[in-house]
């Protein structure tokens, strides 16, 4: 059986951004430098850092002459690029991603290098969910929505495209929900981060969790969307190590998982399913007998016993988390749910494991049960989004 991935990713074009620069100005993303190899997303006023590279890197895996360097049990090492023909690639920019990249009819062919069957999409421009102006960032998402729409309608069947839903406004948000459901979008994307001192438990996003679960519309929270956060004033109090800020990415998830889990919304509605995307699953089994025992102390602290639902059999009825090369998770499998995981290829972001999804899938199931693997490299994913 081929797998499903439960996370890919697409590379917007420019319909993505019409007509914002005329309402919001500098403060509007738009694609600048087309068919050069300074291709990429703009938004003026944020100077260099403004500045979005295309993320289409792993499609330059089967270029003429490159072998795909790879550890067993891994994803493929980062590419230098440095060779003549990738050097040629990237001097046309947009125009030089593989075709499948530009154009849903043709994602095909490069799921089939892949032996993917179909895939779930994620945006590539993360900063679609970071916008301070909420109503940029609103019409944004609705201009997004519409060109995923009829880039995943293109693929016939093999490409499902997961819709931006703008929490920042929650009426908004829900207004957007009941126009993409009706669209037949089958799930959504919400920031992994909440909007800044609005928390995800308060019960202005109930509105929303409400539509959701009524749809059976589950709505996934992925690395790097994270909602705006006001400047510090660009005092860093630390130096940054990319080591560090890479291997801590579950970091910007936990928070928002405690928000969900602990503080009211997956009780209000226990119908309501989220998922936890590329963040990898292997911490989850320590991180929810943590949340745990914060709960039990937090109880003994105020002289109480804690009474309400254990984090575990909480994320077991309403959470799943998507995976690429993570043995780990696999390991733990038991704790945090074979029901709960499902595999991504993270394809084409430069952390994919395309060309060699089916070789890696084999290396880090070695010794799993046939069953356990069709659950999260297929089942899993079918059942929750209902295809």
């Amino acid at each position: 059986m081929q797998p499903i991935s439960a996370d890919s990713h697409v590379v917007e074009s420019e319909a993505v951004f019409v007509g914002l620069v005329e309402r919001f100005g500098d403060d509007a993303p738009r694609v600048m430098n087309a068919g050069t190899i300074d291709d990429a997303i703009i938004i003026p006023s944020k100077g260099k850092h403004g500045i979005r590279k295309r993320m289409g890197w792993a499609g330059m895996r089967t270029r003429e002459g490159i072998d795909v360097e790879r550890r067993e049990g891994h994803k493929p090492e980062v590419d230098t690029l440095t060779d003549e023909e990738a050097q040629a690639l990237l001097n046309k920019g947009y125009d030089g991603l593989r075709k499948g990249l530009r154009d849903g009819a043709y994602r095909g062919d490069d799921q089939d290098i892949d032996g993917v069957e179909a895939e779930f999409l994620y945006p590539g421009f993360f900063g679609l969910f970071a916008f301070e102006n909420t109503e940029l960032l609103v019409a944004c998402q609705k201009n997004y929505n519409d060109w995923l729409h009829d880039y995943a309608s293109a693929s016939n069947g093999r490409l499902f495209g997961l819709a931006a839903i703008p929490v920042q406004d929650p009426d908004a948000a829900v207004a957007e929900l009941d126009r993409v459901i009706a669209m037949g979008f089958k799930g959504g994307c919400i920031p992994c981060t909440s909007p800044y001192q609005k928390p995800y438990q308060e019960s202005i996003y109930d509105p929303i969790w409400a539509r959701a679960a009524e749809a059976g519309f589950p709505l996934s929270m992925h690395v790097g969307t994270n909602s705006f956060r006001p400047s510090r004033g660009g005092l860093h109090l630390e130096v940054r190590d990319g080591v560090v800020d890479y291997a801590g990415t579950a970091a910007t998830i936990q928070r928002t998982l405690v928000e969900l889990m602990c503080r009211g919304p997956a009780q209000r509605f226990p119908d309501c399913k989220w998922v936890v995307s590329e963040f990898n699953a292997g911490w989850i089994a320590y991180f929810l007998n943590r949340v745990d025992q914060g709960l039990q102390r937090e109880a003994r602290f105020s002289n109480q016993e804690f009474t309400g639902e254990r984090p575990t059999d909480v994320w077991n009825r309403q959470f799943y988390a998507t995976i690429e090369d993570d043995r780990p998770a696999l390991l733990t499998r038991e704790i945090i749910g074979t029901d709960r995981l499902m595999w991504g290829s993270d394809y084409p972001h430069v952390d994919s494991t395309w060309p060699c999804s089916q070789q890696v899938i084999d290396e880090i199931f070695e010794g799993i049960p046939a069953a356990d693997k069709a659950k999260i490299t297929r089942d899993n994913v079918k059942a929750l989004y209902g295809i």
